[in-house]
């Protein structure tokens, strides 16, 4: 198969136009943390081995040329221009920015198997030194986003190579994604473009760097939450401080909402719902003598429970009518939805778990912990079954861990070839996967 990992010439500034990214010298020619394990027909481990370097090349471009939600128009290109040379049919979202691939199956299934990745990166300043540090003011990969389409474009290539040999019993569809990180967010655009036609389930991988590179990390049920913001008003005459009892005390009504309507959320929802309403965002007022007319605060809510985040809207702007009536204060009340939690299938968990398993070693797969942020792959798990998996990019035995959405985070570029090895095995196992 003609290699599918040289990278186009940009025609941006600030030095793309210089083609494909050189590796450093002592990159890995095989990025994957672990050997010994069985090799997926195809040979995937030889595959990794010639290719690896290449991969961590894609993935150093991609930090190093960060595009940000909306814009993610090169990364685009780029991907679609590898899948192209690997012999496949790349379809473009409408806006231009991201990519819908079909790898056609050699079988006579009709399953669907769709794979996702996320593009964009984070209106945020690159602070590493390292050669491949952003070369784009304000943003910044600081997500992990690099890394996913990176193990999705070497997961296609690998795919494509088995559907050429004939080993690909079905269709999986790749699925690049653009605008994670903003709301409204662009998984709804992939959906709204066929992304989902015929699907039978939905995979998806995510940084972790809380866990060791060479670890995988899943569960079934919850993995994020939903995440909503809640965008609260309060008006009243205004008047002076020394009078409150001739006008509306605005900012002791606001002080009133942000701490009892959290409290009163706690007793109001079961607890198993696990739901958090945490301000951000407090203002009312200039001068200490006056009270003023216009207040102001804004929080997030987060729920575990798909039924709870259905409920917790209409009793949020309720509890926030209890609590300022007898104030005097008018309360207005925007509630915006942003995304729903991700509930891992547990047929497609088990699919994932298996997967890892013959991918890395049994011992590596452990049980991913409940995060409270949000993800926007729970979107596409609103219409059809599937699961989210963290891959371990830690360095191991390092002192501190980093997070991600930190200005100098940066992973164990080993985890690329795992989450290749983990993403193929995934795939070849949910196409036989009789549950799903």
């Amino acid at each position: 198969m003609t290699s599918a990992l040289t990278l186009p010439k940009s025609t941006s500034p600030e030095g793309r136009a210089k083609g494909r990214p050189s590796v450093r010298a002592g990159s890995p020619s095989r990025t994957d943390a672990l050997t010994g394990v069985d090799p997926l027909p195809g040979h995937l481990d030889r595959w990794l081995a010639s290719r690896g370097a290449e991969l961590v090349g894609v993935r150093r471009h991609l930090h190093a040329h960060p595009e940000l939600s909306g814009q993610e128009f090169e990364t685009t290109a780029l991907v679609a221009r590898e899948l192209e040379v690997a012999g496949l049919s790349p379809r473009v979202l409408p806006k231009g920015n991201g990519v819908i691939c079909d790898i056609p199956g050699s079988g006579e299934s009709d399953r669907v198997i769709a794979l996702r990745a996320d593009l964009d990166a984070l209106p945020l300043q690159d602070i590493k030194d390292v050669p491949y540090r952003s070369t784009v003011d304000g943003a910044c990969h600081a997500c992990g986003h690099d890394v996913h389409t990176t193990v999705l474009l070497g997961t296609g290539l690998m795919l494509a190579q088995l559907a050429e040999r004939g080993e690909l019993p079905g269709r999986v569809r790749l699925l690049f994604q653009p605008s994670e990180e903003v709301i409204p967010s662009g998984a709804p655009e992939v959906i709204a473009a066929g992304g989902l036609k015929d699907v039978s389930a939905i995979f998806a991988l995510h940084c972790a760097p809380q866990l060791p590179v060479g670890l995988l990390g899943i569960r079934s049920g919850p993995m994020t939450a939903a995440a909503d913001m809640v965008d609260i008003t309060l008006r009243g005459p205004g008047g002076h401080t020394a009078r409150p009892h001739l006008t509306s005390d605005l900012v002791h009504a606001l002080s009133r909402v942000v701490v009892d309507v959290p409290a009163l959320l706690d007793r109001r929802v079961d607890p198993r719902a696990g739901v958090s309403m945490v301000f951000g965002a407090v203002h009312a007022g200039e001068a200490a003598n006056a009270i003023p007319s216009v207040g102001r605060a804004r929080a997030t809510v987060r729920v575990l429970n798909r039924d709870a985040w259905h409920e917790v809207p209409g009793l949020i702007s309720k509890l926030i009518d209890d609590v300022v009536t007898g104030t005097g204060a008018q309360a207005e009340v925007v509630y915006h939805r942003g995304v729903p939690p991700v509930i891992n299938d547990r047929h497609a968990a088990a699919v994932v778990a298996s997967a890892a398993g013959a991918a890395l070693g049994a011992e590596r797969v452990v049980e991913a912990e409940i995060s409270m942020g949000g993800e926007d792959f729970a979107f596409y798990l609103e219409q059809v079954p599937g699961a989210m998996m963290r891959l371990g990019v830690g360095v191991p035995g390092a002192e501190v861990l980093g997070d991600i959405h930190q200005a100098g985070f940066d992973v164990d570029e080993r985890a690329i070839g795992n989450g290749v090895r983990v993403m193929v095995h995934t795939a070849l196992g949910a196409l036989a996967a009789p549950a799903l």
